[in-house]
């Protein structure tokens, strides 16, 4: 997996999110939902609902909205049902994309879904068409201090049940198993770490290299019309695209 060009998407991710930070907020509060609905409004018992708070706080989400969303997803406030679903499929240049989504209505998901992959040249695929290409890995991005201790946040990290520290110029990526996420998350919380990002991705274990223009182009057309879209919840893909145009 390659750290770099994972990190520069969250980053490309964050910096749309400080421009739309309310549509974020709903998006993350559909996952709450999904969460309370399944464990329970107790983040002390319902580890999935604390790893959603960890992404909440990751993405600046104030403190009274996560509890208004938790209290809306376990009392009458809301009568909507949510279910996740995944689409796969290609972009243009043979590049694999997965999109996560929460809806109230699947028809219209994936109707509106379709559309994407259609307007830029892609093609929606089965389920199982391009899944197998990525590993699922807990991704936990911290803030490279000036002057930091590489070596020192490796052993942390490794402490805390981590699989592997990736160092960027600006950031370290800590990489976990998923079933591990949490307990490292936790582990180092208790330690004093915050993070910039917190989240268990899909990661390509292989990726395609697009240096053609007007395929750079319909693709990354491609995934922000996916990302804007209010029922998606994450899109991951194998693009391997030139990194100046990535992060504009």
């Amino acid at each position: 997996m390659s750290g770099h060009s994972k990190w520069h998407n969250i980053q490309a991710k964050k910096g749309k999110a400080d421009a739309q930070r309310g549509a974020v907020f709903t998006k993350i509060g559909r996952e709450i939902a999904i969460a309370v609905r399944e464990g329970g409004a107790n983040p002390e018992s319902n580890g999935k609902l604390r790893d959603i708070i960890a992404k909440a706080k990751a993405n600046n989400m104030p403190n009274d909205n996560i509890q208004r969303s938790i209290k809306k997803a376990s009392g009458e406030l809301s009568n909507v049902v949510y279910e996740e679903i995944t689409y796969e499929g290609y972009a243009p240049g043979g590049v694999a994309v997965i999109v996560d989504c929460i809806s109230d209505n699947r028809n219209r998901t994936a109707s509106d879904v379709r559309h994407c992959f259609a307007k830029y040249g892609g093609n929606l695929g089965t389920t199982g068409s391009v899944g197998f290409m990525f590993d699922e890995r807990g991704v936990l991005v911290v803030e490279r201090e000036p002057g930091s201790d590489e070596d020192e946040m490796m052993m942390i990290a490794l402490e805390a049940g981590a699989e592997d520290v990736k160092v960027d110029d600006d950031v370290f990526e800590i990489v976990t198993a998923p079933n591990d996420f949490s307990t490292v998350r936790e582990n180092l919380e208790k330690q004093g770490i915050t993070f910039l990002s917190a989240e268990v991705a899909k990661i390509p274990q292989n990726t395609v290299a697009v240096s053609d223009p007007d395929t750079v182009l319909k693709i990354q057309k491609m995934l922000d019309l996916l990302e804007e879209n209010d029922d998606v919840q994450n899109v991951y893909h194998n693009a391997d695209l030139p990194e100046e145009d990535e992060e504009e």
